[in-house]
Order: C-alpha cells, then sequence, then structure tokens
C-alpha cells in the first residue's frame, strides 16, 4: 500500500511515533552522559559497579510510574534492568580504564 492511500489519522499517529522515538534517543542519550559521569567518580572512589539496593528503589520507583501512566509495570522493569545491565557494563569498562 502506498503512502498516499493510507488514512490521514495513521499518518499522524505515526509522525508521533517517530517524534517519540527520536525524543527516546536523545533521553537516552543524556542518561548515558549522566552515567558515564557516575562511572568516573565510582572509579576514582574505587566504588563497585553495581549498586543494588539503589537499583531495586528505581525499579519500585519506575514500577509505581507505569502503574501511574498506564504502562504495564514488568514492562518498565525490563527495560530499566536492560539500561541499568548496559551503564553496569559501562561503569566496569571506565574501572578497568582507571585501574589501567
Amino acid at each position: 500500500m502506498k503512502q498516499s492511500d493510507l488514512p490521514e489519522e495513521l499518518l499522524t499517529l505515526r509522525a508521533s511515533i517517530d517524534n517519540f522515538d527520536a525524543a527516546l534517543v536523545y533521553i537516552l542519550a543524556e542518561r548515558f552522559r549522566c552515567t558515564r559521569a557516575v562511572g568516573v567518580l565510582k572509579a576514582q572512589y574505587s566504588l563497585p559497579a553495581e549498586d543494588c539496593e539503589r537499583e531495586r528503589r528505581q525499579i519500585e520507583r519506575l514500577r509505581t510510574l507505569a502503574k501511574e501512566s498506564q504502562l504495564d509495570p514488568d514492562f518498565a522493569e525490563k527495560f530499566l534492568n536492560f539500561i541499568v545491565r548496559e551503564v553496569i557494563r559501562h561503569h566496569e569498562d571506565t574501572a578497568a580504564e582507571y585501574a589501567s
């Protein structure tokens, strides 16, 4: 089906989705800039890459926000866990660089 044959409402919704996707990428980039700085501080102070208690609190907080926003809390938790794993990997890499 050609783009011109699609209902205008569908095209409008898809444009909104594209904008949200772009916003998510920019927000994630900003979040990772911040977590990189955290990783440097952790490395400088010889702190562990992982903070299980903070991660537990963040998951609880995100699940609550998800429920309030009518988003599946399990999905929100999986999404946060994916991000946290990546952040921890970055922190471990940063710690290894500081140890060298």
